[in-house]
């Protein structure tokens, strides 16, 4: 039975999916492929794999843009776990009809789906979704689209919506991420246009799973990395479906922040047992033998959040103070601590007393900083080395005397700084940076503004060019973090305009986005750091004593 009435649209689609003539190939009894309709009559291929032995059984679904026949998700996994296994191409794509523009259709392609898996001899009607990054984003979006039959879901790498984390991040368009995932899908048509999508509009909001997990009616497991390209939307989705969601989602949500990225990490660092992209099967396993099948196997009794206190980590010589940590919510509770930056490139808890200290740099947009680790997805990932960048005098360094004593952090970090341009606008970068003892510069997080989106993206109205030389507040959004900066390491904050390729480069010369003419320009930005202007990373500084190390 459904989890609450179906109505009359619901049981229109449901009645029209269940009457529409399927396409069927049989590959084996245990591979059947099916062209499923949905409700405006396009088809998508979809492949059955079902467990030995007669049914009905619960059934899971994933949702693919990279070819059902060769991104299969592991079927003999679930097959032999007892359930059902459901793969399908995504609506324009490999053997599915239609026509592709990423994401748009999962809402009601989701629905439609997961409700013709009910309808069908071999589902009991209990269904799951599941799928890491590009499938943990239709995954989320099903869910979003509530349908009856959808039970639970387990959600790896996914962010909160494509606006801000997964094209944008305050405006700097990801160049190497989203504009190489669309050149990878064969749509680089499409990346112009998104470009000009620099402001919130309509059709953002279809793809955003923020504006839709207010419908979301069901428990749901997300899975992150400190150093995925997705972190932040993990860790958002998880706390507001937990805190705000319906009361099949609120209260029944999991989270669990390992120590990786989309992509292995590169840099002389590894961090023992911090899990990645497939590295989590047991507890998906159990946690879909809860919701699907009813079984009582502990896994609603564990704390709701686990995540991994990252520490020193050289190769071969990794601190025992790497480890799981337990956790009734996110984040835990801690202080907030400042950092402040100040001349000479010091960086300590005292606020500057001084007047006048300021750093200005020319920024050239044609010889951007490089990108050297970070949350990257084509890119080299991690905590690399950041003396890889080079002494450049529009690189800036701010780093405290050795530490006496731990700093362990866990939560939300953001950059408060006063800045000025000598032009219309311009891009600021700040890096999160863990110097160990011989020198290595860890990266642990990083972040651009666009300075004439300070004041935020949600119309036209928030847009504001700066005024030439005149000093500004602004923030850096540096997403969230779990680590002990140790005994004898020094904390660094890393400043520059440019980081490419992670991020596009600023021309400087204030023309609306996508439609640059003008050649790019130099900038001379200037930050301050005196007490009339104090600029300060914000950390969120947890006692170690209240970290409960995880049992298992």
């Amino acid at each position: 039975m459904p989890r609450h009435p179906v109505n009359f649209h619901r049981l229109l689609t449901l009645l029209l999916l269940t009457a529409a003539p399927l396409a069927f190939a049989a590959a084996s009894s245990q591979d059947q492929e099916y062209m499923v309709a949905m409700r405006d009559g396009v088809h998508l291929a979809t492949s059955v794999y079902l467990p030995e032995g007669a049914g009905p059984w619960p059934s899971v679904v994933f949702r693919t843009p990279y070819d059902k026949a060769r991104y299969t998700g592991n079927p003999a996994r679930y097959t032999g776990a007892g359930y059902a296994y459901v793969l399908q191409d995504v609506r324009g794509l490999f053997k599915s009809e239609g026509e592709y523009f990423p994401f748009e259709s999962d809402l009601s392609d989701g629905y439609d789906t997961i409700e013709w898996m009910a309808a069908q001899p071999w589902c009991n009607g209990k269904v799951g979704i599941t799928g890491a990054s590009a499938m943990g984003i239709t995954g989320n979006l099903a869910a979003a689209s509530d349908p009856p039959h959808l039970a639970a879901a387990f959600v790896i790498v996914a962010p909160e919506g494509l606006f801000n984390q997964s094209r944008f991040i305050a405006g700097v368009f990801k160049e190497s991420h989203a504009g190489g995932w669309m050149r990878r899908q064969g749509v680089p048509e499409q990346i112009p246009l998104m470009k000009k999508r620099v402001l919130m509009d309509e059709k953002w909001k279809l793809t955003d799973f923020n504006f839709h997990r207010d419908q979301v009616d069901i428990p749901m497991y997300n899975v992150g990395g400190w150093y995925d390209i997705f972190c932040q939307g993990n860790i958002g989705n998880f706390t507001w479906l937990q805190e705000n969601g319906k009361p099949g989602a609120k209260g029944n949500q999991k989270l669990l922040m390992g120590a990786f990225g989309h992509m292995s990490l590169a840099g002389d660092l590894n961090y023992p047992d911090g899990g990645g992209l497939s590295a989590f099967w047991d507890i998906e396993r159990r946690w879909f033998d809860h919701w699907l099948k009813g079984e009582e196997n502990g896994i609603m009794q564990e704390p709701p959040v686990r995540f991994y206190m990252m520490a020193s980590a050289k190769r071969g010589e990794a601190s025992p103070k790497n480890q799981w940590i337990e956790a009734p919510a996110w984040p835990p509770a801690s202080t907030p601590e400042k950092f402040y930056l100040h001349d000479g490139g010091r960086l300590s808890t005292s606020a500057p007393l001084e007047n006048g200290p300021a750093v200005t740099y020319a920024f050239d947009p044609n010889n951007p900083v490089p990108t050297k680790g970070g949350a990257n997805l084509y890119e080299p990932t991690g905590p690399m080395d950041q003396r890889e960048i080079g002494d450049r005098p529009d690189y800036l360094r701010f780093v405290t005397e050795p530490l006496t004593e731990d700093v362990a952090i866990a939560g939300h970090i953001h950059l408060e700084f006063w800045a000025a341009t000598d032009g219309p606008d311009t891009d600021f970068m700040a890096k999160l940076v863990d110097v160990y003892p011989d020198g290595y510069e860890a990266l642990v997080q990083d972040n651009p503004v666009r300075a004439r989106y300070r004041f935020g993206r949600k119309s036209a109205a928030d847009v504001k060019m700066m005024t030439p030389g005149q000093a500004e507040k602004l923030t850096i959004d540096l997403w969230s973090t779990a680590i002990t900066f140790e005994k004898g390491h020094r904390i660094a904050v890393h400043l520059s305009s440019s980081n490419y390729p992670r991020f596009e480069v600023n021309p400087n010369t204030g023309e609306a986005p996508g439609e640059e003419k003008l050649p790019p320009r130099i900038a001379r930005n200037t930050i301050y750091f005196d007490a009339a202007h104090p600029s300060a990373i914000v950390l969120p500084v947890v006692a170690a004593a209240e970290l409960h190390v995880a049992k298992h």
